[in-house]
């Protein structure tokens, strides 16, 4: 029984050993069995996309570039329309021509009813490392959706809208 107590400890130094080194020599950064973006991602700038409701909202200021802590309105939780906060900032990010149909879907997403007499501004929130210690966040008005019409932030060019 003794053997295989000693076999046993061997193969745990071991692999403690091995990994040990793997992790010393990826900065603290080894996760060999890892899928997730968080891991396999980290320190990449990354953009997600943010509701704002800007009913009350002047028109000058609604259209401004601003940080996390001087949004234009109050954030509207996608998660209260059925949709999942991740598959949404995809769905903005990753649309190339926002074309009448792609509209149209940002309108049944949130509801026609639940758009009336309402503004809702979709930011896209562009984040990256300033740094090794700062983290820096711009927030940019993206659509503007009302109950029957979905507009496109002036100020920003035509290629933002329309990528090939």
């Amino acid at each position: 029984m003794s053997s295989f107590k000693k076999k046993s400890v061997k193969i745990i130094l071991a692999t403690l050993l091995v990994y040990s080194l793997l992790v010393a020599t990826h900065e603290g950064e080894f996760w060999p069995f890892s899928i997730y973006p968080m891991f396999s991602k980290a320190g990449n700038p990354w953009t997600r996309a943010l509701v704002v409701d800007v009913t009350d909202v002047s028109d000058s200021s609604m259209w401004k570039v601003s940080d996390r802590d001087n949004l234009a309105g109050a954030p509207v939780p996608v998660r209260n329309y059925g949709v999942d906060q991740i598959d949404f900032s995809n769905f903005i990010s990753k649309t190339e021509t926002w074309d009448r149909n792609r509209k149209q879907a940002l309108i049944t997403m949130f509801g026609k009813e639940d758009l009336l007499g309402r503004r809702l501004m979709i930011m896209k929130v562009d984040g990256r490392f300033s740094d090794a210690d700062n983290v820096e966040i711009k927030v940019t008005p993206f659509l503007m959706l009302t109950a029957d019409s979905v507009l496109t932030n002036p100020f920003l060019s035509g290629t933002e809208y329309q990528r090939n």
